[in-house]
């Protein structure tokens, strides 16, 4: 990535994350800059799309996982509690 590849996806990232912080949305930094470096390998037609595929697999799968452990983990500490 040039300087001005590099420059552009930190400067889009800043952009987004001050827009969505201005209308109270909640976004990931790490997700919105993912997406500027794979919209500069589009444009670069270097982008790797099984890469590209299997992060957005694993972001999909973030949140139901995290809903699994945590209600577990709450289920567990309030039974223990209970006792």
């Amino acid at each position: 990535m040039s300087e001005g590849q590099g420059f552009s996806v930190n400067f889009v990232t800043g952009l987004l994350e001050l827009f969505a912080s201005k209308f109270g949305l909640a976004v990931s930094t790490t997700h919105v800059s993912v997406g500027a470096i794979f919209g500069i390998g589009l444009i670069n037609k270097r982008a790797d799309l099984r890469m590209v595929s299997a992060i957005f697999i694993s972001w999909l799968l973030t949140l139901p996982i995290a809903i699994m452990f945590s209600a577990g983990i709450y289920w567990i500490v309030h039974r223990a509690l209970s006792l």
